[in-house]
């Protein structure tokens, strides 16, 4: 933990101290968000002068997963949205800037302007139920009545006042079974009514890390502005040779990352007590030469979707930097948080190669479509 000594003036002093103290907050929590928001300010202030050909946003932006792959895309960001203080933590230490939170209090016209929107939103449960009273009442059944009250929204709420090129939206696969469908076909309604060309496909993030990933991916663009001729493709170049588990493995791990003996053998009797009665559940020992299981939020709490199994030891739960390693992450990229926080956000992150794989389709379709 490093220190930093500042000289104020008595009143500059007295009017800071009195700010922490009328809102409870003290006068290092206060000096150091202060000086975080001041840095933020000068890295948007630089992005916006940025030359780069497309200006994107990054909202629900986690650790910057999204972020990471449109810059190796070529993209400048100009605007990022995270409400979690220790998914900020982590994105401020690596991109320099706090993103703003709860999206749901932003005015749409404050975010600046630019060509793609980028969003891995919640998928909060909603449902039409009352859409056909509504329609016998004459009320209102359309976009902002469909999707009120929820964050796909926002989303939809920034797409209308700032008009982006296109935009990209990542979820995960079951968003298009939820309600029966119902969920997935008011999203794509709202997309439409939007005037956007929507695009859509599950993809496994297997083809860029060694792991089994499917998400589902949705890709819009502005048929206000490039007409109804927009021929957008998943043509996606998988990584050649596929990667294997061993390659995200550190040489050198801790002994703290091997399970005890009490919670190994309850993942064991637990295993075999469900495989007993016939259902799959258990844990899961990662073939080093294969894929994993999909990485979850949840494995801070014991790891026994993806275990590694160790000589004359019991298994051990991944590390940090091997989930960072397994969601695509760059070693460059700092965890400055506990291992508790660092689960919980690689576990919720994206594939990063692979959503910089429909970056860079996006853009060469951006190109594509600029050039008429």
């Amino acid at each position: 933990m490093k220190q930093l000594h500042l000289r104020l003036d008595d009143q500059t002093y007295d009017v800071i101290a009195k700010a922490g103290k009328d809102n409870n907050v003290s006068l290092q929590d206060l000096a150091q968000k202060a000086l975080a928001e001041y840095v933020t300010k000068i890295n948007q202030d630089k992005a916006s002068g940025n030359d780069n050909k497309y200006r994107f946003i990054d909202l629900f932006a986690g650790i910057g997963g999204m972020r990471l792959a449109f810059e190796e895309a070529g993209g400048t960001c100009v605007y990022s949205n995270e409400w979690n203080k220790y998914c900020q933590q982590t994105y401020f230490t690596n991109f320099g800037e706090i993103p703003e939170d709860d999206i749901t209090k932003v005015d749409a016209a404050d975010i600046p302007d630019h060509d793609i929107l980028v969003a891995g939103f919640p998928c909060q449960p909603f449902s039409i139920a009352g859409v056909s009273k509504k329609k016998s009442m004459g009320r209102a059944t359309g976009f902002e009545d469909k999707t009120q009250g929820t964050l796909f929204f926002d989303v939809c709420r920034v797409i209308k006042e700032k008009r982006p090129k296109a935009f990209l939206l990542e979820n995960v696969k079951n968003l298009k079974s939820h309600d029966k469908g119902n969920t997935f076909r008011v999203i794509m309604d709202s997309l439409n009514e939007l005037d956007y060309a929507v695009f859509y496909k599950v993809l496994d993030g297997q083809n860029y890390v060694p792991q089994h990933r499917e998400r589902i991916i949705i890709v819009g663009f502005d048929r206000k502005r490039y007409g109804d001729m927009i021929g957008f493709e998943f043509d996606l170049t998988p990584v050649d040779p596929k990667p294997v588990m061993k390659d995200i493995l550190e040489k050198k791990v801790d002994a703290k990352y091997t399970l005890s003996d009490k919670l190994w053998n309850y993942l064991q009797n637990y295993a075999a007590k469900h495989k007993a009665a016939g259902n799959g559940f258990g844990y899961g020992l990662a073939d080093k030469n294969g894929v994993s299981r999909t990485l979850s939020a949840r494995y801070y709490k014991d790891g026994s979707e993806i275990l590694i199994a160790q000589n004359k030891k019991n298994p051990r739960r991944l590390t940090p930097r091997e989930c960072a390693r397994l969601q695509g992450f760059p070693d460059s990229f700092k965890i400055p948080v506990s291992d508790t926080q660092a689960y919980k956000q690689f576990g919720n992150s994206v594939v990063v190669p692979l959503i910089k794989n429909v970056a860079d389709l996006m853009v060469e379709e951006l190109d594509l479509l600029e050039s008429r």
